[in-house]
Parts: C-alpha cells; structure tokens; sequence
C-alpha cells in the first residue's frame, strides 16, 4: 500500500487501485483525486463530500443540527 498521508481522516493513495480498493471497505465506490504537499493521489469515494463527510478544502466538519436545552438524558 502506498499511502501518501491524510486528508480528514481519509487516506490518499499512489494508485486508483488502492482508492477504489479503501472505497470498496468502506461501503463507496469510485474515487477521486488530491494533490497533497505537492505529490497527486487518489482518495476512495466519488467526492470528497462522500468520502469525508466534510466540504472539499476543509478538514472541519460541517455543523450538526443541534437543540438548545437538554433532556438529561441519552436518549438510547
């Protein structure tokens, strides 16, 4: 495996086999591309939105629906 490094948690990879291969695992499909610290590879998933959760170009993820008050308790 020729991992490259991460981007939100996601690994990117020298070679389409290996994205499509983490994409498969990981219940996506297809794959798409980064340039990280200058080098090009390849990440699982159609987008990056379907393989992080997170917008392209943020390593934040998006806000959560979210209530003021509590019920105090977990709710499972």
């Amino acid at each position: 495996m020729s991992l490259i490094g991460n981007i939100a948690g996601v690994p990117l990879f020298t070679t389409v086999e290996e994205a499509l291969d983490w994409a498969s695992a990981n219940g996506l499909s297809g794959f798409h591309s980064h340039t990280l610290q200058g080098q090009a590879g390849y990440m699982g998933g159609e987008n990056h939105m379907q393989a992080t959760g997170m917008p392209l170009n943020t390593n934040t993820p998006p806000p959560t629906n979210t209530t003021s008050g509590s019920s105090g308790g977990s709710g499972y």
